[in-house]
């Protein structure tokens, strides 16, 4: 599993860069404050509902939550099931909010 800072991840929004994102947090989470990613909760990767990303398996995609510990799961989640460029947001939304800002 690769990682990257909320930063760097900020950097590549801001250059225009066309990224896939992966909200893995609960919906009242999203509501809360969110950049852009896909809602996809933690519980559906476990049960492997993953529909919605399917096409994403040869792709980079960022997963991020609340700190970094639930997208870590679940990278490690879809590594298991053929995703071949997970990228964990290390820090997550915590470290987004404390770092960038809204």
């Amino acid at each position: 599993m690769q990682t990257i800072t909320v930063e760097a991840l900020k950097a590549k929004l801001d250059a225009g860069e066309t990224i896939n994102l992966v909200d893995v947090r609960e919906p009242h989470e999203n509501a809360e404050f969110n950049i852009g990613g896909l809602l996809l909760p933690l519980g559906k990767i476990q049960t492997m509902q993953v529909d919605e990303i399917d096409d994403l398996k040869d792709q980079e995609v960022f997963i991020y939550c609340r700190s970094g510990n639930r997208s870590g799961q679940a990278c490690l989640i879809l590594e298991t099931m053929g995703y071949k460029h997970v990228v964990n947001v290390t820090g997550g939304m915590l470290a987004w909010q404390e770092k960038i800002g809204r």
